[in-house]
């Protein structure tokens, strides 16, 4: 707005003493101000209540100069200099008088007593900050958990619970321990059964499901598209270290940087996927770097919710609000993590490790077999490789314009190769414009396909394998004015499949009877035909290596610096569903020139064994080369997994300005909050630095927070209530000394999880009965001060254990692939798809699995388990939301798996139970409940099955009551 000439008249009448802060100035801060600037929002990192923090500025740098309003950036603001920063931006501007008073009083010095200033609050005594103390146990009970329930008992006027009935209590353990129910032949005193549970591989299934949580664990990308994605192995790796109960410390440093330990093992990289569950966007248009930022933020999220138990996702974007961590200290965490690829790498169970390590060591004996029987090998290769590398041209990388077309990202690397990344589409062509400075002569092109990191399998290709298939090589030249394709009369590579080579099953079209297309030989790449490609899949073990390929041009053409000169890729071999990782095209690849004639394809080319080349060379060495063929055709599969790997370069990081990947403000090097515990001295900025800090044993959150997600699990509340966030806003523990008791011992007894829980089964205090008299629900509604046991509907993957258990169903194998059993095809196909996705319904046992292997899918999640509350995958979830709904009751007595198990429960109580229909009912109840049912209950259920008189066509009387058996509040609660 621009000042009038009564305003002007006002500035200059106006005496500089007849401004006062408190009376003029803070009202106008107060009224148009605070709204965005105050005490509860402070956009753009500004405040105007705190003195300090106005005279300080904001992301915008400072507001207010004193002496000098002409350069305040305030006044510029409430001026409207900028219409687009006019501030307020909610409601009118300021008047005329309010702008004078502003003026005046920056011009005066922006005097602003001390005592008119907001007093932030010093947050740094709050309770999770410091590290816990081990508390004396208080002298009224022999178990330390009982002593200090009961001191706050004692101090409520209230009294522990009798015990649990054994069966009751049987019940209970086997819920919690292994989240299946016990067998009715199983009559084990509870006492017995802590060691037995906490040793049974179904152990770490159940108590991995809810670190899974906390990690959001998922088997597809997210977003739109979502598409399956491998990463089970990591699934598998977390049940393994509960069943081993890895202690904590490790079991938190191998996920975050196992890859960066000595020598690290397969099971030590495939933890380090914790931080890979993160979602991937692959939608067409997309950044990569946006959404490498985007997961690097829910990285940040998911270590500060399920490590530290503070919500440091607030600080992406400014200070926290109400716990002293500032933005950027946020960053300077950020930075350990900030210099890492995101491979798939190749994996392999034990039993294909062994496999492996057979085959491998029977070729390095077959190769030492023919060193031994020829002595003079040496001389002869060395003869052969030298005229090898004597015969490469010298070959010059091409630069290229623009990037091209076909909807991939091609990001150029320092090296001058091109690094394909983003959407990868299933049939793709790309073409570059050669950029030449000088003019070249070319003779022949070279293609090499490189190894990356961020590739599937380190690539070279896009395919989930790594692989990938070269439809045809394309150069076009402009002359006369016309673009005119050039033509190559030669193409060799290191390597080609055999002619005639069928696609992989994923690379085919729908109508996978009607494709003709094949791969083969690299000559398959000039000859024309849009059915051929070169392949380079020389299967497992052996494909993911870099190849080299040359195209000889039929003449030498002169190209000039204005000639135009394009090379195209045409990429045609992929399948028909680009939302299905049905992709062939290339990874990372690299395009050069020469103007030797006759050039061919090194066979050297990459890191080979310079003697494996050599002997398939040699005629006479046949028979053992064919011998090494056939033991490579033996080499397992394996299966790719998400993993971490450091940069060899790391990343600069910076602090983000609004939390904006665009807006990049100072960098900032690798640190901690100074609320926390400190780094060790000359630490370096690695992602094993950070993980050790995070389980320092003077970590004052990270013990704290992991026993009461383990109490909450058992009991139902967390002695915090929440166990995402230890702040200042978070909800205080209700047995603060119990929880400092409990994480001290926890790190002194080796950060065991099976020591925790076993010292928790073994209280009074859990053995209580949950009965609940109405004083005490009246009293202690949520049992937070636990005078009872603790009572509440099982997780959803417990609910469907319960009934394939019960039923007799249950495939207890432990770990493998996710499985699919039978849901609504409607789910996978669109509108609820974004595309067609390949939900293949298990035959046989396979879907009788546990649900912890159950596929998921984030855009459309398996619907038993979301109704029962199971989160989708999408964010860190540290607490399940618990619902209690009519579409629950309606899916155990209706979804498929329900009723096929409700029949197997009844053809089982037919078989197990008996002579008589009274004892088929009650071994039926007992396999659903743990316990007998009463002699009214037997009466109904007896009623039931005699009014039900089997007919053709109706469900069989025992299949009812079995439907009924199943759906009892009892059979999906823990008592």
């Amino acid at each position: 707005m621009k000042s009038s000439p009564a305003l002007l008249l006002f500035l200059l009448a106006s005496p500089a003493a007849a401004i006062d802060f408190v009376r003029d100035i803070q009202p106008i801060f107060s009224e148009h101000c605070y709204q965005c600037h105050g005490p509860h929002k402070q956009e753009a990192a500004f405040r105007l209540d705190h003195k300090p923090s106005t005279l300080k500025g904001g992301d915008f740098g400072i507001a207010i100069v004193p002496g000098k309003a002409e350069e305040s950036r305030l006044m510029h603001a409430v001026l409207g200099t900028n219409p687009k920063i006019r501030m307020p931006r909610k409601g009118g501007p300021l008047t005329a008088d309010q702008i004078a008073k502003l003026k005046i009083w920056i011009d005066t010095g922006a005097i602003w007593p001390d005592s008119a200033s907001v007093k932030l609050e010093q947050k740094t005594d709050h309770w999770a900050f410091k590290p816990p103390v081990k508390p004396k146990v208080p002298a009224n009970a022999k178990h330390p958990i009982d002593a200090f329930i009961r001191e706050r008992l004692e101090k409520e006027g209230l009294q522990p619970s009798p015990r649990a009935a054994p069966e009751t209590l049987r019940r209970r353990l086997h819920l919690d321990l292994v989240g299946l129910p016990p067998d009715p032949s199983d009559l084990s005193d509870p006492s017995d059964l802590s060691d037995k549970l906490l040793q049974s591989p179904h152990f770490g299934e159940r108590w991995a499901r809810h670190w899974l949580d906390a990690a959001h664990y998922a088997d597809s990308n997210g977003y739109e598209k979502d598409p399956m994605r491998f990463i089970w192995f990591y699934r598998d790796w977390v049940i393994s270290a509960f069943n081993r109960d890895l202690p904590y410390d490790q079991f938190i440093i191998q996920q975050l940087a196992g890859d960066q330990l000595p020598k690290p093992t397969q099971d030590q990289i495939v933890a380090t996927g914790f931080l890979r569950n993160t979602m991937v966007n692959e939608e067409g248009g997309v950044d990569p770097e946006q959404f490498r930022m985007e997961a690097m933020f829910d990285r940040m999220d998911t270590i500060g919710k399920s490590i530290l138990g503070l919500t440091i996702g607030c600080t992406q974007c400014h200070n926290h609000k109400y716990d002293p961590i500032t933005q950027e200290e946020y960053y300077r965490m950020f930075a350990f993590l900030n210099n890492d690829n995101e491979p798939w790498r190749v994996v392999y169970t034990a039993s294909e490790q062994m496999q492996r390590s057979t085959l491998l060591a029977r070729i390095a004996e077959l190769e030492a077999k023919l060193k031994h029987d020829h002595p003079d090998w040496q001389q002869r290769m060395n003869a052969w490789s030298t005229g090898i590398k004597t015969a490469q041209p010298k070959w010059r990388t091409l630069s290229f314009e623009d990037d091209p077309s076909g909807g991939e990202k091609a990001l150029r690397q320092a090296d001058g190769s091109i690094l394909a990344q983003g959407y990868a589409p299933t049939k793709s062509e790309v073409k570059f414009v050669v950029k030449l400075e000088t003019p070249v002569t070319i003779s022949a092109f070279r293609l090499e396909l490189m190894n990356d990191p961020n590739l599937p399998a380190y690539g070279p290709g896009r395919s989930q394998k790594g692989t990938a298939a070269l439809t045809e090589f394309n150069v076009e030249m402009k002359i006369d004015g016309k673009m005119t394709k050039l033509k190559f009369v030669k193409a060799s590579a290191d390597f080609g499949e055999p002619e005639n080579t069928p696609l992989a099953p994923f690379a085919r079209d729908q109508d996978a009877a009607k494709d003709k297309r094949v791969t083969g030989p690299v000559s398959y790449a000039i000859d024309g035909n849009d059915k051929t490609a070169w392949g380079i899949n020389a299967g497992p073990g052996r494909r993911n290596v870099p190849r080299n390929a040359v195209f000889v041009l039929e003449k030498p053409v002169e190209v000039k610096p204005d000639v135009e000169l394009t090379v195209g890729l045409s990429m045609k071999h992929g399948g028909w569903n680009s939302d299905d990782l049905q992709t062939m095209n290339l990874g990372r690849y690299r395009i050069s020139s020469t103007e030797a004639p006759n050039a061919e394809a090194d066979p050297l080319y990459g890191k080979k064994s310079e003697f494996t080349a050599f002997r398939t060379t040699v005629p006479e060495w046949k028979s053992i080369n064919d011998e090494i063929e056939a033991a490579w055709q033996q080499h397992p599969e394996g299966t790719t997994t998400l993993v971490l790997d450091a940069r060899d370069q790391p990343r600069m990081t910076a602090l983000l300005k609004r939390g904006d990947f665009t807006k990049p403000g100072g960098s900032v090097t690798a640190g901690v909050p100074a609320i926390l515990n400190p780094l060790p001295q000359n630490a370096d900025g690695s992602r094993l630095t950070f993980a050790k800090w995070l389980v320092s044993k003077q970590s004052p959150t990270t013990a704290r927070a992991f026993v009461n997600r383990v109490w909450q699990t058992v009991f139902g509340t967390g002695l915090v209530e929440t166990a995402e966030d230890f702040g200042t806003q978070g909800s205080p523990p209700s047995h603060p000394e119990l929880l400092d008791w409990l994480a001290a011992d926890f790190m002194e007894h080796n950060w065991s999880t099976k020591h925790l829980l076993k010292l928790i089964i073994t209280s009074e205090t859990y053995q209580q009965s949950s009965n609940v008299t109405p004083q005490l629900l009246e009293r202690d509604p949520y049992n937070r001060l636990l005078a009872r046991g603790p009572r509440f509907r099982v997780e959803g993957e417990v609910v469907r254990d319960i009934q394939l258990a019960a039923s007799g169903l249950l495939n207890s194998e432990v770990g493998g692939r996710p499985v699919m059993p039978p849901a609504p095809a409607h789910l996978f196909e669109k509108p609820a798809s974004y595309a067609p996705f390949p939900w293949k319904v298990e035959d046989g046992a396979e879907k009788y699995r546990r649900s912890v292997y159950v596929f998921r899918r984030r855009s459309t999640p398996y619907p038993f388990l979301s109704t029962f509350d199971v989160p989708n995958g999408e964010s860190s979830c540290i607490r399940r939301s618990k619902s209690n709904t009519p579409l629950q009751a309606l899916m155990t007595l209706n979804e498929t798996m329900s009723m096929e198990t409700a029949k197997a429960l009844g053809e089982r109580m037919w078989l197990e139970g008996g002579a008589n229909d009274a004892s088929r009912i009650a071994h039926g109840f007992k396999l659903c409940t743990g316990r007998a049912p009463s002699t009214k209950e037997a009466a109904v259920l007896l009623a039931m099955l005699k009014r039900h008189q089997s007919q053709p066509g109706e469900i069989d009387p025992h299949t009812l009551v079995a439907r009924v058996l199943l759906n009892l509040d009892e059979t999906i609660t823990k008592e």
